[in-house]
């Protein structure tokens, strides 16, 4: 494989983030480790491919950083971009341009209560928590903590040490 494209693919998807310092640009990479991830579909052998290429992005004063990217391709379609650039990932975003990301541990949490079967006014009285609290945690816009893991956890039939970890509390 020719990796000689790679650079210039790179920069030009970073040089599109408007807030990207245009100083640093991607200067060497290595050969990418592909990951085939499997589709759910029974005549599709693979859903996406995904690739994770390392290599150095370098300022125009000599400092360098390390870099990876992921890139996703679904056939000839790239349909995700992500840069992880020394210890700061760059990637889509699910929130609209000023507005701040969601927690992730959203989507697990929901997902975790519907699989229950634990409807929201069901999880706000088994935790003594507000409908209001559960919803926030349900969007994304409350982090969850320590306390709140520990009550869930009781009202999901979990371990709290599950839950503190799918949270990322530790």
């Amino acid at each position: 494989m020719d990796l000689a494209v790679l650079p210039p693919f790179f920069n030009e998807m970073l040089q599109e983030l408007p807030w990207w310092n245009h100083d640093w640009t991607v200067g060497r990479v290595e050969p990418g480790v592909p990951s085939e991830i499997a589709s759910d579909h029974g005549r599709s052998p693979t859903s996406f491919t995904e690739v994770s290429v390392p290599g150095v992005v370098s300022s125009g004063s000599g400092g360098d950083l390390p870099f990876v990217a992921k890139v996703r391709f679904e056939r000839d379609r790239l349909i995700r971009f992500q840069a992880k650039i020394g210890d700061v990932v760059v990637g889509p975003a699910d929130a609209p341009a000023g507005k701040p990301e969601p927690h992730p541990f959203a989507a697990v949490f929901t997902r975790l209560m519907d699989l229950r079967g634990v409807p929201i006014q069901e999880m706000a009285m088994q935790t003594g928590r507000s409908m209001s609290t559960i919803h926030m945690l349900r969007s994304g816009s409350l982090n969850p903590h320590p306390v709140l893991a520990k009550e869930m956890a009781k009202a999901l039939g979990m371990s709290e040490a599950d839950v503190r970890a799918i949270a990322g509390l530790g």
